[in-house]
């Protein structure tokens, strides 16, 4: 077996439909479209058009509510948290915002990093951060650390 004589087993591939190259292909002329109208042309765009008829989209019901300014935090768990500082990934000392994303921990901060109380926390560590659980405060500041929130309408 020679690298010129490798082919595809017999029906594996299927060749391409050649539309508009005469009459002998079976898809000359008109190309497989019919004749004329709408989607005979280029250009056509009629995904969810439904005649005239009020479309299924505009038919079903709207609900809820979207904030087009809302804030996107960065969560993170502090089990995880726990976790990167037994790996060394992180001090047990002085965390902040900074030092978790150059840690890997958080790939960036978007408005603001929100600290859940997820996990076990084994360490007494200072956390300050945008953002925070009641919860979580109160499992960090349980093992001896602080968990202080830097913008005060972050924590709610």
């Amino acid at each position: 077996m020679k690298l010129n004589e490798l082919r595809d087993n017999e029906g594996a591939t299927k060749r391409r439909k050649r539309i508009g190259r005469g009459a002998g292909s079976g898809m000359g002329k008109t190309g497989g479209r019919g004749i004329k109208g709408q989607k005979s042309r280029s250009g056509v765009a009629i995904n969810g058009y439904e005649g005239g008829q009020m479309p299924l989209y505009q038919r079903l019901p709207k609900r809820g509510f979207n904030k087009p300014n809302r804030k996107a935090w960065a969560v993170v768990n502090l089990g995880l948290i726990q976790k990167f500082v037994d790996a060394g990934k992180l001090t047990a000392g002085e965390i902040n915002e900074d030092t978790l994303v150059s840690s890997g921990l958080v790939r960036r901060k978007l408005d603001g990093i929100r600290v859940l109380a997820k996990g076990e926390i084994t360490a007494a560590l200072t956390i300050n951060v945008t953002g925070a659980s009641k919860s979580a405060i109160a499992a960090v500041e349980a093992k001896g650390g602080a968990l202080t929130v830097t913008n005060a309408a972050a924590a709610e």
